[in-house]
This record gives C-alpha cells, structure tokens and sequence, in this order.
C-alpha cells in the first residue's frame, strides 16, 4: 500500500472544510440567486435586484422548474409592465444563443397564449420542444399544427430535428415528401441532411447531396459549402475541399467569409498541414472580421498549433477591438493557455478576469482547477477554490470531483472518500454524478488495499447517488473475493438493486456467497 504524505492529508482536510463551508453572511455568495448555478456566463445578467431590469435580465435569473419562467412573466406585467412580442421574440432568441432551451420554450409557450403567431415562431418553437421533450414530443405539436401552418418552413424545422436526432429513414422519408410536395427551392433541407449524414461518418452521402443539389439548380450557401468541405475532408480529399472553395470563390463572394476560412483552417490542422492553416488563418484576418467569434476561433486554432505568440496577439487584439470582454472570450483564451501548458498566462489571464467580471462563472475557476492540480500545485488550485467560494454559491461539484482524482491517482483515497461524502450530500437536485472513471478510480484503491469496508461505504454513496451497475458489482465482489471475505445474502441484493446479472457476475457472485 502507498501512504499519501502529510501534506498530501493536510490538504484534503483544508479541502473539507472548504466544501463544508457556507457563504458568509453580506458576502457577494451569499447575495447571489440559485440561477448563478446555471452554466449562464455568456448572456447579459442583472445586477442586484434593487436595479431595475429588463424582461430578459428577470427571465435569466429563473431556474429552470416548469412554470418559473411563466410566472416571471406574469409578475413583470403585474407591476404594470407592457410587454411586446418583439420583446419576447428576442428573449427566445437569445435564449437559443445561450443553449437555454427550457427557458425558450416557456417563453414561447406564454408568447403562443397572448399573440398570434407566425411560421418561423412556430419553426423557433420546434426546435426548443425537441431539446427539451424529445422526438415523439415534436412529432405531436407538428401534428397538431392546423394544415395552414405545416408549411415549408415547419416541414424544414421537423426534418431539422429528425436529422439533429440522427433518425435517418424519417429524415428521408420527411425529405421526399418535401419534394413531392414542391417545397424544397432553397439549400437548408439539402444542409439538415449534410450535417446528419456527417454526424453518422457517411460522407459520400454528402458529397451526393451537393451532387442532386447541382443537377436541381439550387444555389449552395456558405453552410453547405462547408459542410462539403467537411465531406471531402473525411474521405481524405483535400483536393475535394480545395476544389469547393474554388467553387465558392467562383460562384460568389458573399459564400466566402471568416467561418469558411476558420473552417478550412481547422481541417488543414487534423490532417496535419500547418502550412495550409497558418493560411488559411491569415485569410481569415485579412477579412477584417470583427465578429468576436472570429477571434475566438483563431484563438483556438492557433493554440491546436501550439503557436503561443499568436494567442496571445490575436487576444490583444480581440481586447482592443472590444469595448467589453465577455466571460465567454476570457473562458477560451484561459482553456486555450491551458492547452498550451502556458501557467504563468494562464493565472495572468485569470487575475485580469476576476478583477473585471460582473457574473463569476464557475467554468473559469474549473479551467484553472483542473491546470493547476494537473501540474501538482494543490495550493494554487485550493487558493482558487476558496476564492470561487466568496463569489458564488456553487455546489462546485466537478471542482469537487477534480480534487477526487488528484488525490486518488496518489493513491489518498480516504481523502477522497472525505470529498465524495460531502459531494454526494450536496448533489440533490442536481445532474451531477462522478464518471466512470472517478468510479473505478475508487474501487482500484480499494482493491490494491483489500479494503472491503472501504468499498462497501464506497457502495452506499453510490447507490444514493444512483451508480451502481453491472459493473459497480462486478468490481464491488472482485474486492470481497480479494479480501477473502464473504457477503451475506448478495444474490437479493443485486436484484434489490435491480441490477442486471451477468455471467461474470454471476460467477463472483457464487465466489463470495454464503449460500
């Protein structure tokens, strides 16, 4: 067995008592509402309530339980507030940008009671109901349409969520009565099934696409010379993806613009020709894209290069083309110096974060976090956890979970186990749960320890955490057999558990039973 050392024990109970401990009492924590552990940086938030503020600003800061949303927005017209359908409309919107969804299709749903709506409301809407209900949810509202809504653009926003759910054969099915019915004039049905047929790894059924699309004498847009590009570039045919921007550039100038050379950049760098990327990225600049995302993307795409000076020229000048740098742009500059193993930038890049931030979003601490312990600096990465603590309420549970596997990789699993016990108490009513390979990374130390105790306490926070499987038990009886110990009535058990039994579990059962 490996002891872990003195500090290494220290540390874990400084990290308990960071976990265990409470927002103070006046402290910006303690001030923040339960929608700050919502994963929101990026969209405009309200501050304080005493200020007033806007519908959107109101609905950012609702959870996201069924009807939170309505009631906002009940309440803002209460206090006498007229709201328009503008209003919502790009409420909806901006909803969408952020990923959202829930928030949406509330928003909707209120607007659908009050307004009229029309064909690209009810296509927006679609989109929300299958994200946040599923397929069959989709199907019914497109069903329940009246036949003078299910027209080319509802068609188009159901086949959209066919192909985003990979459902092949309805797509087509979907596709051909669009065609049947006249209904396709322009590139977006060709580009829902281009990007379904890319996801499923059938390119040639994309470059097919292009090939119908041209023999119908309908005019590609930039999404589909992209995404003919991507076709090329996943038969290994850069010649294929050279020969499209040709056709682009040849075609019209308005189909050329700072995505398709960050997107040609990007395939130049997967297959491996830097050369091409840095040209591709120097295209890209000469556009004069002032779009923060075009910064982003070259961020991103120079450090996939490993080129640290141009990082940091291209964020020097998103900083001064910028009247104010969002969460979002500090988030990928501080993950792509991560990716860099640049630690002097990135605690640089961090500081200058925390001293401007309005919104503390948990992802730039976990970024941090994570780089930190990766390079063994324990004390840097609790200094952070601490301070993340004085400005947000948190749980921080995959910041928890960091922790976890930085003392279970030197094998300090009691450490752990301290962290994991205070995790799994605060994870109700959240999503979280460890990984797999959090899981095993317990189960491994128990087994190199013969410790089944260990395990079987390591068991019942995983059963009120809702992790045990096949697997889980597999490993759990491995221990026991190991130890030499047996287990009391674990046939019942397993089935209690309503866990599935496997031939090799059946065997370990038969190992460690008493029967």
């Amino acid at each position: 067995m490996v002891n872990p050392g003195p500090q290494l024990r220290a540390g874990a109970s400084a990290l308990v008592r960071i976990f265990s401990a409470k927002p103070r009492a006046g402290t910006a924590a303690a001030q923040q509402l339960p929608a700050l552990k919502q994963d929101v940086s990026a969209s405009p938030q309200p501050e304080p309530l005493q200020q007033e503020v806007g519908l959107y600003r109101r609905l950012s800061l609702v959870g996201c339980t069924d009807g939170e949303v309505a009631n906002a927005i009940n309440e803002y017209t209460m206090e006498g507030k007229v709201i328009k359908k503008t209003e919502l409309e790009k409420c909806i919107k901006d909803f969408h940008k952020f990923k959202r969804y829930s928030h949406a299709l509330e928003v909707g749903e209120w607007m659908a009671h009050k307004f009229i709506l029309k064909n690209k409301d009810i296509r927006i809407h679609l989109d929300a109901v299958v994200k946040v209900k599923g397929i069959a949810a989709a199907e019914n509202y497109f069903n329940d349409l009246c036949p003078s809504r299910r027209v080319k653009c509802t068609y188009a926003a159901l086949l959209n969520c066919y192909c985003t759910e990979e459902m092949s054969d309805k797509a087509v099915d979907l596709f051909s009565k669009m065609v049947e019915q006249n209904m396709i004039d322009g590139p977006l049905p060709f580009n829902h099934l281009m990007m379904m047929y890319i996801r499923l790894g059938e390119p040639e059924k994309v470059i097919r696409l292009g090939e119908e699309m041209k023999k119908a004498n309908i005019q590609p847009n930039t999404s589909t010379c992209s995404m003919l590009m991507s076709g090329y570039s996943l038969l290994n045919d850069l010649e294929g993806v050279e020969r499209v921007l040709k056709e682009m550039k040849a075609e019209s100038k308005k189909l050329v613009n700072w995505k398709t050379y960050s997107h040609l950049a990007n395939i130049y760098i997967k297959a491996g020709d830097h050369e091409k990327a840095r040209l591709a990225l120097q295209g890209l600049e000469e556009m004069r894209a002032r779009e923060r995302d075009a910064y982003h993307f070259m961020i991103s795409l120079y450090a996939q290069m490993n080129d640290r000076d141009n990082v940091h020229r291209v964020w020097k000048s998103l900083k001064s083309a910028s009247k104010v740098i969002w969460n979002t742009s500090y988030l990928i500059m501080i993950r792509s110096l991560d990716n860099l193993d640049d630690i002097e930038g990135l605690k640089e890049c961090f500081e200058e974060w925390e001293k401007v931030c309005s919104i503390y979003d948990v992802r730039l601490p976990n970024t941090i976090i994570r780089a930190y312990l990766r390079h063994d600096m324990l004390e840097e990465a609790e200094s952070v956890l601490q301070r993340t603590l004085k400005r947000s309420e948190g749980p921080f549970l995959y910041a928890w979970e960091m922790f976890m596997n930085f003392y279970l990789k030197r094998h300090g699993v009691k450490e752990a186990m301290k962290i994991m016990e205070t995790a799994t108490s605060k994870a109700v009513n959240t999503k979280w749960k460890p990984t797999r390979d959090t899981i095993d990374g317990f189960l491994d130390c128990f087994k190199l320890d013969n410790d089944a105790t260990g395990a079987e306490e390591f068991y019942e926070l995983m059963k009120r955490m809702n992790c045990v499987d096949t697997h889980f038990y597999e490993s759990l009886l491995r221990i026991y057999a190991g130890a030499g110990q047996n287990l009391p009535d674990v046939r019942a058990r397993v089935e209690r558990d309503g866990v599935k039994i496997s031939t090799e579990l059946q065997d370990l059962i038969a190992s460690v039973s008493l029967e």
